[in-house]
């Protein structure tokens, strides 16, 4: 299970290509330019600047998702949250931003339309919820 780390980007939001690019880096760990335009026009069917691939991770570096390092004449990205840490901060928002619905009835319709698979996955995440509960107050 992956917990929601304490450090968080400053902009959430990413457009399309914005996120293609991460994933590549989440894939390879540790990118320059080149990296990454390579492996997007290793599609035949893709077109994409040089020019556009550094001002994407330029702008994923400004949003706080990537940090670069210069090493000598080349620049690196790699990621500052793994892909794992941020599927937990989407999922948080998510999270609250269902609560901050804040009418229990709505909240409770919505609960009573789940299918089996789904209620499962909630008397799950209970179980975790108590069991974290318990360990707090253990402490």
């Amino acid at each position: 299970m992956t917990a929601l780390p304490n450090y968080r980007p400053k902009q959430l939001s990413l457009g399309p290509l914005e996120r293609e690019i991460l994933q590549i880096i989440w894939e390879l760990g540790e990118v320059t330019v080149k990296n990454v335009h390579d492996r997007i026009l290793a599609d035949p069917d893709r077109e994409l600047a040089y020019a556009s691939v550094t001002t994407v991770l330029r702008r994923l570096t400004e949003k706080g998702w990537l940090s670069c390092d210069k090493r000598g004449k080349i620049f690196l990205w790699r990621p500052l949250v793994s892909q794992s840490q941020a599927q937990a901060i989407e999922a948080y928002e998510k999270l609250q931003g269902f609560l901050a619905v804040g009418n229990p009835d709505i909240v409770a319709a919505f609960a009573d339309s789940l299918d089996t698979a789904s209620v499962e996955q909630l008397k799950a995440i209970a179980q975790r919820i108590q069991a974290a509960r318990r360990a707090r107050e253990e402490q």
